[in-house]
């Protein structure tokens, strides 16, 4: 199955259900034809990072299902996987195989050996100015220390978390693992790879190793010809000021609408429509939105698009108005190693009031792109105390396991239905087609008319929406969607 402009579900392996099986059964009897892809997150065993820490890429965590669950799944649904193109867990194959053998071992250079790495600089870097120019998620040197069998130590990049080491993307040996995986991975039914964290792959002496150009094209380039002639596509993964997110897009990449989630808020927290029309305006049709996802709330994704000060102020606002929602919450009590993102579900932010929330997804439907709905976002969740205490990692709170019974409930509440028959909608409504066009008014400060058009001209969609008031009509070819007024 190739990708269909059709919403995608971003889940987990355990969360709608307990295991993939059940997540298939969940889409087809509780969810319907809202879903027509699914963004299923680091299923392979892993020692950490709820999955971003693989061990193995060739077997499915076998808690959640075998490779037979996970192409059945693709037989309905197109399908997007992670590979985790900076790093692998230290349990690893390779890993434990450098340790073991050092020197002797075929995997010396597939991680990025951070001694190894200064000395084509010099004998004295590097240097403290060369550790504070790196984009670094942590307030030190991103190195962590190997100590091998023969009794020596070295230090390895680690970018991320400790279960996390750097890989040499640039060696040989990375790049034939690369190649394998992607393979595999599509031969298992992906249509999509998702590259985290990419923008980190790419070290350079000299730069802040953070999105390095032209380096950083060539690994994009490398992997887009992996997957092309398998007729899979690559969505790049970074959070960031919005002209990076452009610049991919530009090579004809998906990319991710990071910034629409803070956009959004802002909107409907301060009633005004200004900034979301520019926004949308300027977006491309090649892309996934998003509201939410498996992380935070975004905040630097928005600079530019919001002032500094309309960013502050949705930020305080969240923290105001949202349900149960506290700044500690994203702080290092709570593990948080990203200032830049807020720890919430959607629903919550939005004070778990369902005209806003109804009216955040409209808006999201009407954004140029294919709408991805987080799991937690598709069932109206609020956030969960309980799950975020009892771990002390603050991105569980928007982590909730659902049961088959709480699911059978929360689809029949109005907000979850309505927005159930929004995709449905959508999905099937050809104005809504990457190749059509959109225009967008603002008829007024609290007032804003977004229309979609299909290519021919024939099909057009309009939302009319105050934001202030949080009503709006949805009219397709001139007959009543949805509204609430």
């Amino acid at each position: 199955m190739e990708i269909q402009n059709k919403a995608m579900l971003i889940t987990y392996a355990d969360s709608l259900g307990s295991n993939i099986k059940e997540v298939h059964q969940v889409l087809k009897e509780d969810i319907g034809d809202a879903i027509g892809g699914v963004h299923l997150l680091p299923f392979f065993p892993s020692t950490g990072d709820r999955g971003f820490a693989p061990s193995d890429y060739t077997r499915v965590d076998a808690t959640f299902g075998d490779w037979n669950d996970v192409e059945a799944l693709g037989q309905e649904y197109y399908l997007m996987f992670d590979f985790m193109i900076n790093h692998i867990s230290r349990e690893s194959e390779m890993y434990q195989d450098f340790k073991a053998n050092h020197d002797q071992s075929k995997y010396r250079d597939f991680f990025i050996r951070w001694e190894k790495f200064w000395q084509q600089a010099g004998p004295d870097r590097p240097t403290q100015e060369d550790v504070d120019l790196i984009y670094k998620r942590k307030d030190k040197a991103p190195i962590q220390e190997i100590t091998f069998a023969d009794g020596t130590t070295e230090h390895l990049w680690n970018t991320f978390g400790e279960e996390q080491i750097d890989i040499d993307v640039n060696s040989q040996i990375a790049k034939a693992f690369i190649k394998a995986t992607l393979e595999d991975m599509v031969q298992h039914g992906a249509n999509l790879i998702r590259l985290d964290a990419f923008a980190y792959a790419v070290k350079k002496v000299g730069t802040n190793d953070f999105f390095v150009e032209p380096e950083i094209w060539a690994v994009l380039n490398e992997v887009r010809d992996i997957l092309a002639p398998m007729h899979a596509e690559i969505l790049p993964e970074i959070h960031e000021h919005y002209t990076i997110p452009q610049k991919i897009n530009a090579h004809g990449y998906f990319t991710y609408d990071f910034a629409l989630p803070m956009t959004v808020l802002y909107t409907l927290y301060s009633g005004k429509t200004n900034r979301l029309a520019n926004w949308l305006k300027q977006s491309p049709m090649k892309q996934f939105t998003t509201l939410d996802t498996h992380d935070g709330i975004g905040v630097v994704d928005a600079r530019d698009i919001l002032t500094d000060e309309e960013i502050d102020y949705a930020s305080e606002e969240l923290y105001k108005v949202g349900a149960n929602v506290k700044k500690t919450y994203s702080s290092a009590a709570y593990n948080n190693l990203d200032i830049y993102q807020i720890n919430s579900t959607y629903y919550s932010a939005l004070g778990n009031d369902d005209a806003a929330y109804l009216l955040s997804r409209v808006f999201q439907v009407f954004a140029p792109g294919i709408p991805q709905i987080y799991y937690v976002g598709l069932l109206a969740g609020e956030n969960d105390i309980d799950l975020l205490e009892s771990s002390k990692e603050g991105r569980n709170i928007n982590r909730h396991y659902y049961t088959r019974e709480e699911i059978k409930s929360a689809v029949k509440r109005p907000v979850v239905a309505d927005l159930l028959a929004l995709l449905s909608w959508r999905n099937q409504f050809s104005a809504f087609a990457l190749d059509g066009t959109i225009t967008v008014e603002t008829p007024s400060e609290h007032d804003i008319k977004i229309t979609r058009t299909d290519h021919s001209g024939d099909n057009i969609a309009i939302l009319l929406a105050n934001a202030k008031t949080r009503t709006f009509v949805i009219t397709a070819n001139g007959k009543t969607v949805l509204q609430n007024k």
